[in-house]
């Protein structure tokens, strides 16, 4: 089996962040460069923004690009995390915006996601529907060990900071109805959002670690039917989250280590079932940096 680039110890380490509104880039980054990507999958949100921080490259990418053109719906995730991959990430940290679906999880606290429930349904899901035939274990969507390292850097800086939690990921752009919000809670879900699926399904196809830095911005309109969702709330609650993110990420970045010991490094090596033999030439050529390695 070929070896993987900068799985090996004491090689460099390279760690996407897709953001939403606010979080573009740090503040003491070194090298800093803009680097666009051309995608079998056609281009993803915006540029992406390079910079070194201590001994980790970090790729920033902004989920609805910049000035927040595209809704949950037309985000084009599978240009997104292909160009990360591309670029060399193994690890991908998601901060996203969600509504609490929980007494206890209140506006302001951070939770890193151990699950998910997909509502959506007007998005591609896969790298691969044109070939070959990928299965990929999914029942534990986030990469545990990435998720713990994110806790204990969000404890060690003081945030309130929830470990675990169901994410149940909605189409949108309407919030829930007060009826789809009580439900969601009976199912057992946490919080409410439009964007990590198939975010994180992909990544697990590109075999990218990936954990999600869940932003609460509010309650969900399952808490009474005078706290109906709004927007200037949310976005006011969001750029204060994302202040609380950022020093999370600073701080786990250099928790992060090589090699990478958990099965998302190689969650490819028995889910492909076709034959290379009876992929197009064009298409494993497209496809190389996901199945370059086995195929």
């Amino acid at each position: 089996m070929k070896k993987r680039r900068g799985e090996a110890a004491g090689s460099g380490k390279t760690i996407g962040i897709i953001g939403g509104t606010g979080l573009y880039r740090f503040e003491g980054l070194e090298a800093v460069r803009e680097r666009r990507v051309k995608t079998p999958f056609g281009a993803p949100s915006d540029a992406i923004i390079e910079g070194r921080l201590g001994d980790a490259t970090l790729l920033f990418l902004p989920r609805h690009g910049r000035g927040h053109r595209f809704i949950p719906s037309s985000i084009p995730f599978r240009a997104n995390i292909f160009a990360l991959k591309a670029l060399g990430a193994q690890w991908i940290l998601s901060v996203s915006a969600v509504g609490s679906l929980k007494e206890d999880i209140h506006p302001g606290d951070l939770v890193i996601v151990d699950q998910f429930i997909d509502r959506t349904w007007a998005r591609p899901s896969t790298f691969f529907d044109r070939g070959p035939a990928v299965h990929v274990q999914f029942a534990d969507p986030v990469c545990r060990a990435l998720a713990a390292v994110l806790h204990e850097a969000g404890k060690l800086e003081g945030l309130r900071v929830h470990m675990g939690g169901t994410y149940c990921c909605m189409e949108g752009p309407a919030f829930s109805t007060r009826a789809e919000s009580n439900l969601h809670r009976q199912w057992g879900a946490h919080l409410i959002g439009m964007t990590n699926l198939p975010e994180a399904r992909l990544a697990r196809e590109a075999e990218i670690c990936y954990a999600t830095i869940a932003v609460v911005t509010d309650y969900d309109c399952w808490r009474s039917a005078d706290a109906d969702v709004n927007i200037g709330d949310i976005l006011q609650n969001l750029m204060a989250g994302t202040d609380s993110a950022k020093k999370l990420i600073r701080r786990a970045v250099g928790a992060i280590g090589l090699p990478r010991t958990c099965a998302c490094a190689d969650s490819l090596q028995m889910a492909i079932v076709t034959s290379g033999k009876l992929l197009p030439a064009k298409l494993r050529k497209a496809l190389r940096p996901l199945i370059g390695r086995y195929l």
